[in-house]
């Protein structure tokens, strides 16, 4: 089987590495990749960036299964170009993709569906005075999110009343992320711990995979601003199989149903955020790919080969049973200084090698690029750096050994991954 994995993060390298490993993967295409994924697979020559363009050369390059590693090209429709021509993708058509390209019609979605969510709001621009008097109906905690992408930053939430009329004021502008936040939610503070629920679907059902959690926050503590992630862990302790089948039961399944009712046939993974409240699981959020930084996690915990399962999803039939190591993953994120608001690039990462050669590490590339013969920070986050082990407090204290012998001018990471669980 040939296999392309489009994207360039620490996800996509994750899914690249996971090929790699397959027994089922003859050869490995990359699209758009870091200097990792670039050293396991050979590029795809596209003539332009389009969905049509990609979906031509890879029907040129007779790829036998694409995945989708970033969520962009999803709401861009990339998978239904690919799809036109007769070739198995993973990753929703544009319709599905519209669960994370926009939280308004996601919760639109939910709310047909009766699946729990927090109370919310939709506004536009033109609706400041709307939006502000919404806010005054929250307590304690104020929560608005932009309706479009946003690269997992378009998210405010405090306690300031202040801090989140001003995120109305400039999202609504378009000041702080263009016509991605012309239109913004406002929902209601849960309380609980959250976690993150990646489940496989064929277009008829869904599988559920094992569950992880991230670390949102910048620093320590979880406080600072919001991040596309910062470190994560799996499995999760306080998930057992009896809240991931209740889960299950009140919120994926009707949300597929609900897509099937739209005439939607969604093939690929559907990342359910969860908040755990005292009143029972409800969905903060849809993803419609891997979660990054939970794919890192997630994907060396794999027994069963992984290139099965999504091929099988990809052709709407699952029927291999998914099976895990009896293990623990820990991720922490390396960034860039400055990340999340305006990262530095360029600096050249020293100890790579000697990460690498530990025992039980897995060096995940995200944001790096080859320069003079070094790799370089080219991005926000630039490395995952995920730890092995029988128990989680094992594994986190490979992730932080290896993070230990990284370093680059500036380069910073939470030191509270995983701690105290």
């Amino acid at each position: 089987m040939k296999v392309l994995i489009v994207g360039q993060g620490g996800r996509e390298h994750a899914l690249a590495w996971a090929a790699d490993r397959s027994p089922q993967v003859t050869q490995l295409v990359v699209y758009g990749a870091n200097p990792a994924m670039s050293e396991l697979g050979s590029a795809l020559v596209v003539d332009g960036d389009s969905p049509a363009a990609i979906a031509d050369a890879i029907d040129r390059e007779g790829v036998d299964l694409t995945i989708v590693g970033p969520e962009a090209p999803l709401v861009d429709g990339l998978a239904d170009e690919i799809r036109a021509r007769g070739r198995l993708v993973l990753g929703p058509n544009k319709d599905g993709a519209r669960l994370e390209g926009s939280k308004a019609w996601m919760k639109q979605v939910l709310a047909d569906a009766g699946v729990p969510t927090a109370a919310h709001a939709a506004f536009s621009a033109g609706d400041e005075a709307q939006a502000l008097a919404y806010l005054d109906q929250q307590h304690d905690l104020f929560i608005v999110k932009t309706d479009g992408l946003a690269a997992g930053k378009g998210v405010i939430v405090t306690e300031s009343r202040d801090e989140a009329e001003q995120a109305v004021r400039d999202y609504l502008s378009g000041d702080a992320f263009g016509d991605a936040g012309r239109t913004l939610v406002i929902e209601e503070g849960l309380t609980g711990p959250e976690v993150s629920l990646l489940v496989l679907c064929d277009g008829n059902k869904g599988v559920p995979l094992t569950p992880a959690q991230d670390f949102k926050r910048a620093y320590d503590g979880g406080t600072g601003p919001n991040t596309g992630g910062m470190g994560a862990y799996s499995p999760v302790p306080i998930v057992d199989d009896d809240l991931v089948a209740h889960a299950m039961d009140t919120i994926v399944e009707p949300t597929i149903a609900q897509l099937h009712k739209l005439g939607i046939d969604y093939r690929g993974v559907l990342y359910a955020g969860l908040m755990l409240t005292p009143d029972g699981p409800k969905i903060l959020e849809y993803n419609v790919r891997f979660g990054d930084p939970e794919a890192q996690v997630v994907i060396p915990r794999f027994a069963s080969d992984l290139m099965t399962h999504l091929a099988e999803a990809a052709a709407g039939s699952m029927l291999t049973p998914v099976r895990w190591k009896d293990s623990t993953a820990v991720t922490v994120v390396l960034a860039a200084e400055g990340y999340p608001a305006s990262p530095v690039k360029g600096a050249v990462i020293e100890g790579l090698s000697e990460a690498r050669a530990l025992d039980d590490v897995l060096i995940f590339e995200a944001g790096t690029a080859d320069v003079d013969g070094n790799r370089v920070v080219a991005g926000g986050r630039v490395l995952n750096v995920t730890g092995l082990g029988p128990t989680i407090e094992a594994a986190r204290t490979k992730a932080y050994e290896a993070a230990s012998k990284i370093s680059w001018p500036g380069m910073q990471m939470r030191t509270d991954i995983a701690a105290d669980l």
